[in-house]
């Protein structure tokens, strides 16, 4: 492969990466709190013990998991960009060292 097409999808990859890895340490603070938002619902619902209370944990408890597939999501996502951008740059290696002989 070129080493120019090459050198642009590293580039757009680390592009990628970057936004990936911003969005993944917002999606972080917003687990622990929705995790301590839970907590506090769970403990609510337990000591009130309304009806009210326990749909708030519940309420609480699906916004935390939806957050908690988020967040593994974009974990998931970053670790196959590194792993492309691993295979690019070893690709780019093998073509400098085809190059240097």
């Amino acid at each position: 492969m070129n080493r120019k097409l090459l050198e642009r999808r590293l580039k757009s990859i680390g592009a990628l990466l970057r936004r990936q890895r911003m969005e993944l340490s917002i999606a972080d603070e917003q687990l622990r709190h929705l995790k301590n938002e839970a907590d506090d619902a769970r403990v609510r619902s337990l000591v009130s013990e309304t009806a009210l209370a326990d749909r708030e944990r519940r309420g609480s408890d699906q916004q935390a998991r939806a957050m908690y597939r988020h967040h593994t999501l974009l974990s998931n996502e970053i670790a196959e960009l590194e792993m492309q951008q691993d295979e690019l740059l070893d690709q780019i290696a093998v073509l400098a060292e085809g190059s240097d002989v």
